[in-house]
């Protein structure tokens, strides 16, 4: 069989198990996203920020990525790309609860500053984009130990005016860091759309930082999959950093403090729903034969389960103590 006799993902040495794997993360994570906007809404849970329209993207990237080995930076929205890389739809719940057993933080954080030392998810804090000059750092130290992790650091367009971004981007570029910078445009900064953020492309400010940019469709998973490959094998032959555009569309409101009907219409949102990438993919899936909708409602129903099972479980967890507040501020022992 010749190569363009090939579906795509096997032209990217991607297996059948694989990208179904992919499928049903993109899934879990809109499940997730689902119950913890209804848990907000009905009290249970003081604030959520969604990432639905984001999710093909994420778990594209993810699985070009080495789980364990490289280190993770990811942004607030980035439910499916933690899952991918190793954490649990518990932790997510227990983070949501604001509950001791969080592993992001123990319950003092907000829920997407995820951060997961098994995992090498290194949490962020609220000032957007802080973790990009962190991301420089940790790759700067592959560097100095020539150890071959690669470093991956993602947020949104509307941080990407901030100075944290140059200033990460020019150290990286100066240094050649085996660093993956990753804008997930989705249009809006809170209630801002993009053509009142920005000038031009953001995949295009990489040149001037001296390394490629590129900017890519984001509800398509496998060429998400396949630009994050490429960057990661540039980092690790020492070539530098990579900057990734990827362009999305967020679907919900940018918190449960937001009502995004007062800077969009209900048409406009509709229609990018439309063109989201998860419906995209299970059409692809099906064309390949690798799915039907026996199977599609099979999963529905066990990844249902799953939700209900991690939200009973975190509703009931203990929260923090007050006597743990320092917990893990400060370094313990005479420091040996």
């Amino acid at each position: 069989m010749s190569v363009s006799q090939l579906y795509k993902h096997q032209q990217l040495d991607l297996s059948d198990d694989e990208v179904i794997r992919m499928y049903k993360v993109m899934n879990l994570a809109q499940k997730y996203d689902e119950r913890a906007f209804m848990l907000q809404r009905a009290g249970k849970i003081p604030f959520h920020v969604s990432g639905m329209g984001q999710y093909a993207g994420q778990v594209g990237m993810a699985f070009a990525m080495e789980a364990q080995k490289d280190y993770f930076l990811p942004y607030y929205r980035d439910y499916a790309f933690v899952l991918s890389v190793g954490m649990t739809v518990k932790d997510l719940m227990l983070a949501v609860f604001c509950k001791a057993e969080d592993v992001n933080s123990g319950g003092r954080q907000m829920a997407g500053h995820f951060g997961d030392k098994k995992n090498h998810i290194v949490t962020g804090s609220s000032p957007v984009t802080t973790q990009v000059p962190h991301a420089a750092g940790i790759a700067l130290a592959a560097k100095m130990k020539k150890q071959d992790f690669v470093t991956f650091v993602s947020f949104g367009e509307g941080s990407s005016n901030q100075g944290d971004f140059h200033e990460g981007c020019n150290f990286a570029g100066v240094h050649k860091l085996p660093v993956i910078f990753v804008c997930e445009n989705n249009q809006y900064a809170i209630s801002v759309p993009l053509h009142k953020q920005v000038a031009g492309k953001i995949s295009d400010r990489a040149l001037g930082y001296g390394f490629p940019g590129i900017q890519v469709d984001g509800s398509d998973v496998l060429e998400m999959y396949r630009v994050t490959k490429e960057a990661r094998e540039r980092a690790v032959r020492g070539e530098g950093p990579t900057l990734i555009e990827m362009v999305s569309y967020r679907l919900m409101p940018h918190s449960t403090s937001d009502d995004d009907m007062l800077y969009r219409t209900k048409e406009e949102v509709e229609q990018n729903r439309q063109k989201d990438g998860i419906v995209k993919f299970k059409e692809y899936l099906m064309e390949c034969g690798l799915w039907n909708d026996e199977l599609d409602s099979e999963l529905q129903e066990l990844q249902k389960q799953e939700i209900n099972e991690a939200t009973k479980y975190a509703d009931l967890a203990p929260y923090p103590k007050p006597e743990d507040t320092l917990l893990h501020v400060y370094a313990e022992g005479d420091g040996n």
